[in-house]
């Protein structure tokens, strides 16, 4: 098995230099009370528990998927019904599909994992909040004894292309991307359009060697997350292939046994009995209205 080469004296001397500094602080901390990082949390809990109304509700049976549009203001519950089960979620602004969640920059803004009061933002030039999170019946999770977290930004969706490369050549249709894209099909959305997820319910995290690693789902029958639409959304969620992952791997075996802790999910869309209690009429775009330099390019240039 091969092994690194020793480190020189010069390596190993810029390696204690490294190992002497001091935490690191965080990038993107709120400035105050008025910066888009703060929310206001006890509008938002209270918002949380008001009175609502149902507006649509369904069932996600296992290894499918399926898109739905919420309204600004309106509350999305999404649950497990039958126990542990990890689900894939896209979303995108309802009117202006090219404006779709940004899951890096959400991560660089608020966690490699989310939780209660963390945002999802859009992409550029839009750069907007498509939703807040308000309640996580999970947030008690906080970091195992292998530091994995739960509602993974880490990694992405599963998909065919990689099942395909690493399986030797077998193909399966039913990843969470290939749900995704069947499921965006009925809003006239392409395989294009489909985009890194938030995984939710799904427990992640780094190995000592930075490795990528999951654990198995702790999510228990009736737990929940739900959001605030912060604008008029359309949603996508995939029921992941690999259930509650406590089983993994890749090829048609793999597939046929990781059935067996494949579980539905549940999507609620409520409105609040008040619509006076949103104190906002939505999130707006990102201000910037620069040209990113070009208007400087001379005459000669153009």
């Amino acid at each position: 098995m091969p092994t690194n080469p020793p480190l020189s004296e010069a390596d190993l001397a810029r390696l204690g230099s490294r190992r002497q500094r001091p935490p690191p602080v965080p990038a993107y901390l709120p400035t105050g009370p008025n910066s888009p990082l703060t929310v206001n949390k006890g509008l938002y809990s209270k918002i949380q528990s008001a009175p609502r109304v149902l507006e649509q509700s369904f069932t996600l049976p296992i290894r499918s998927g399926k898109a739905w549009t919420a309204a600004a203001g309106s509350i999305i519950r999404i649950s497990t019904p039958k126990g542990p089960q990890v689900g894939d979620l896209n979303i995108w602004s309802q009117h202006n599909p090219s404006e779709r969640f940004w899951a890096s920059r959400t991560r660089q803004l608020h966690s490699t994992h989310l939780s209660t009061h963390d945002r999802l933002w859009s992409c550029l030039p839009y750069m907007r909040p498509l939703l807040t999170i308000i309640s996580d019946s999970l947030s008690w999770y906080g970091s195992d004894s292998n530091g994995g977290r739960v509602h993974d930004l880490l990694g992405t969706r599963c998909d065919p292309y990689i099942n395909h490369l690493l399986s030797g050549g077998q193909s399966y249709d039913y990843h969470c991307h290939s749900n995704l894209v069947r499921a965006v099909r009925e809003f006239g959305l392409e395989e294009r359009d489909v985009h890194d997820v938030i995984n939710l319910f799904q427990v992640t995290g780094l190995d000592e060697k930075g490795k990528y690693c999951m654990s198995p789902c702790p999510a228990k029958e009736g737990d929940s997350i739900e959001f605030l639409a912060e604008t008029d959304v359309l949603m996508a969620l995939s029921t992941c292939p690999g259930g509650d992952l406590s089983l993994w791997g890749f090829g048609a075996d793999s597939e046929k046994e990781m059935e067996k802790c494949c579980r539905p999910l549940k999507v609620e869309v409520f409105r609040l009995e008040d619509g006076g209690l949103l104190e906002w009429e939505g999130s707006e775009v990102a201000g910037y209205k620069g040209n990113h330099g070009l208007g400087a390019v001379s005459k000669n240039e153009a």
